[in-house]
Formats: C-alpha cells, structure tokens, sequence
C-alpha cells in the first residue's frame, strides 16, 4: 500500500530536515536527457522531494541502456519519458513530474524550461550539449545550470568533481573523458557523475553555493 503523503513529507524530514523538505517540494526541476546521467539524476531528486520535475528526452530504451540506467528490461522499446515517469511514480508518487517526448532545440528549450528553477543538462551528445547550454546561458539567464562533461572510464572516482563555472553555472565530472573517444561507459562512474548534478541542484536550493 502507498503510504500518505503526509506519511511521506514526515519522514522526509525526519531525515533532511523541514527548512530542506520545504524548500525542495517548492522547487521545479528540468533534466534534459533521461540517459545514465538523467534518469539517475531524476530519481535522486525525487527521492529528495523535489516537487516537480521537468523530463525530457525524444530517445527509446534500448537494451544498451541497462546496464547504466534507471530501466527494466521489460521496457526496452518504450519512450524513456513514459518509462521514468511509470518508475518514478513508484518511488515518489507525490512528486510532480511533466514529460516532454520531443528533441531540445533552440526555438523550443525556452518554452519548455520557463518554469524551471534549475535545469541539468545529461545528454550525451555534443551537439545537444552545445544547444542546450548556449540556450540557457543565453536566452534564460535568470536560471541555474547544471552540466556534465567527464564521466567515461575506468578512472578514479576522485577525478569526479563539480566547479563553479558562473554565478549560476556548474559543471560536473573530471572534464577529460569523452563518450565519443571509445572509453567504455562504466555505470558507477556514470552514477558519480549523476549524484554530483543532483546534489548540486539540491545545495543550490538549499542556498548553498560552491566558491
């Protein structure tokens, strides 16, 4: 049986406390890219009480996608939206969560991002990188950004790290390694990278700012 939200909210805060519980359920969070980094992103935020989450990815689960990401195998073929919306739902079902199964463009990321106190980029292609970050950082400079890039290999966990780009853009990972260079994509170093987006979104909501 699910329990109550107010069952919920209680417990969250006995764990996080009710100044963070507030503040995260009042918050809308874009995550753009439902791969290895967004859909691990996702879920982290969620289980955080994030109160809506923005999703959106135009991808479909692939049986490659397993071994890193937030699916079953009973959803290879489905629309990485409805899966991680069907996902999440089991985990938080008080969570808000609005999905979007279209590819970011430059003419459409302002329309879908309006409403979001921080967005995270997780794709991993460089040219929706580029698209994405270029938007933001140029038409929607009120918002937080937080970005990856680094994440590949078999490399130290240590490399992972997350700086402050701009007062309001960060970046997550060692900054070397490439997808697109052949470094095979390890799902715990995946996973690092992911935690460091979306405990980045969390202490930006909670005030908390890097130097």
């Amino acid at each position: 049986m699910v329990p109550a939200k107010e069952e919920m909210t209680a417990a969250l805060k006995e764990k996080q406390g009710a100044e963070l519980v507030d503040k995260f359920s009042a918050a809308t969070v874009a995550v753009c890219g439902l791969g290895g980094l967004g859909s691990n992103i996702a879920i982290s935020l969620a289980r955080a009480g994030i109160g809506k989450l923005i999703l959106i990815d135009f991808d479909k689960i692939d049986i490659t996608n397993l071994h890193r990401q937030q699916y079953k195998a009973a959803q290879i073929g489905r629309y990485k939206t409805e899966a991680l919306v069907e996902n999440l739902k089991e985990i938080a079902p008080y969570t808000e969560l609005e999905p979007h199964t279209v590819r970011i463009t430059e003419s459409n990321a302002p329309e879908l991002l309006k409403d979001a106190d921080v967005i995270c980029e997780a794709f991993d292609n460089a040219e929706y990188k580029a698209i994405l970050t270029n938007t933001v950082l140029e038409r929607l400079p009120d918002k937080y950004f937080v970005a990856a890039s680094g994440m590949a290999g078999i490399g130290s966990p240590n490399e992972i790290k997350t700086r402050r780009v701009t007062k309001r853009f960060y970046l997550c990972g060692d900054g070397i390694s490439d997808i697109n260079s052949g470094i095979a994509l390890v799902p715990s170093r995946v996973m690092l990278c992911a935690a460091h987006q979306a405990h980045t979104v969390l202490r930006i909501l909670a005030g908390e700012f890097e130097i």
